[in-house]
């Protein structure tokens, strides 16, 4: 599943998108005491008002924004499992079925599979939806008699997002008719759309046709996926975040190049990468194995770099000597990601072309932060005097 697949899903959740139809709703309570279901309660979409059906879609929309490897996850399910039904089984039943009966019933027996052996810290609900979306099969030609509409590719689907509540907060309210203040409890719990903290999406997509063999795994925070949702809920193999493939990365040439580099040449690491990137011509992310990652460290200046040292680095990194690094996961966004500098007296955020313009020195016995600069320097609207070492 690629970037431009779940930008094409996350446009059509609006209200009234001619390429979007949402059949059933299921909302399931369950309760942090006792983490059972408390109550749950399916109808049409359709059916619903409309002010709850703007709040859900936002939901939805928001539960499918992020990046790839940050918060969006596109998970293999794992083969068989060692008790139970494997989730892959229900979903796929789920999402062929046109009983909206039988549906509600294998939603009910996932949503089990989540409250066992689990504690919830809040009230959560649980909401399944179940649709259908729509893909031109072909580009569009505002010239031609046709929009291009005549020929869609239907996806059925299904959406589940898991939201926390809260407590309203005691308030004091004004009463126009009795003219008096009034101190109001709100008893009844806020159910939080605006943050889902986690989901999924099924089936995902794989150049443009839907793969029931993955899911789209969507996590509330950056690069911190639920392993027990994954694992244990979704019967899929756990995944690794584009955090995670930084370090390992990082690791890897620490291995091959040592602990010690200059700016220089971090900063030639990070344009070879973004070379690959951008002179990536498929749409499938680009990714580096043991011999890119050769070649970009002998271009970048690191010196005694050979195949035999770098396959040796993802052996002992990762296990694995064909393992293979997401390109994207090293550096995201090569003209807006900032690097941090750490240092006890300050943090400094550097954009990756400008490394070159910063240097470690030693001064009169002290190491110092050196950064070369093209203008005067500025503070609280004082130019800084320049000095001469």
């Amino acid at each position: 599943m690629i970037k431009k697949e779940i930008a094409h899903i996350r446009k059509q959740f609006k209200l009234d998108h001619d390429l979007l139809n949402n059949y059933d709703i299921l909302n399931v309570y369950i309760m942090k005491d006792s983490s059972e279901i408390y109550h749950w309660e399916r109808q049409p979409f359709a059916l619903v008002d409309r002010e709850k059906q703007e709040l859900h879609m936002g939901n939805f929309k928001k539960l499918l924004s992020g990046e790839l490897g940050q918060k969006l996850f596109e998970l293999k399910f794992h083969d068989t499992v060692e008790e139970g039904e494997p989730t892959m089984v229900l979903l796929h039943q789920a999402l062929i079925t046109g009983d909206p009966e039988e549906w509600q019933d294998l939603m009910l027996h996932l949503v089990a599979k989540m409250i066992k052996d689990r504690k919830y810290e809040k009230d959560t609900v649980v909401t399944f939806i179940r649709g259908q979306y729509f893909r031109p099969t072909k580009s569009r030609n505002d010239e031609a008699e046709e929009t291009g509409k005549d020929e869609m590719f239907a996806h059925p689907f299904i959406l589940c997002s898991v939201n926390s509540t809260e407590q309203q907060r005691k308030t004091l309210m004004f009463d126009y008719v009795e003219r008096e203040f009034k101190y109001n409890v709100f008893v009844d719990p806020i159910i939080k759309l605006s943050t889902p903290e986690q989901g999924f999406f099924y089936p995902s997509v794989t150049d443009g046709y839907s793969d029931i063999n993955r899911v789209l795994y969507c996590s509330g925070k950056a690069n911190e996926p639920n392993l027990h949702f994954v694992e244990q809920v979704l019967n899929a193999e756990p995944t690794v975040t584009a955090l995670e493939e930084r370090t390992i990365f990082e690791d890897i040439v620490k291995e091959v190049a040592g602990e010690t580099l200059d700016a220089s040449t971090i900063a030639s690491v990070y344009e070879e990468i973004n070379r690959v990137v951008e002179s990536h011509e498929t749409e499938e992310p680009p990714t580096l194995d043991f011999k890119d990652v050769e070649r970009l460290l002998t271009a970048s200046g690191v010196e005694d770099v050979t195949s035999e040292k770098v396959e040796q680095a993802f052996q002992t990194v990762v296990d694995d000597r064909n393992y293979e690094i997401k390109a994207s996961s090293v550096v995201p966004k090569f003209t807006s990601k900032s690097i941090r500098i750490d240092t006890k007296i300050a943090t400094i955020t550097v954009s990756p072309q400008d490394l070159k313009h910063v240097k470690q020195v030693n001064f009169q016995g002290r190491k110092c932060l050196l950064i070369e600069v093209d203008e005067d320097v500025a503070i609280e609207g004082f130019t800084l005097a320049t000095e001469n070492l």
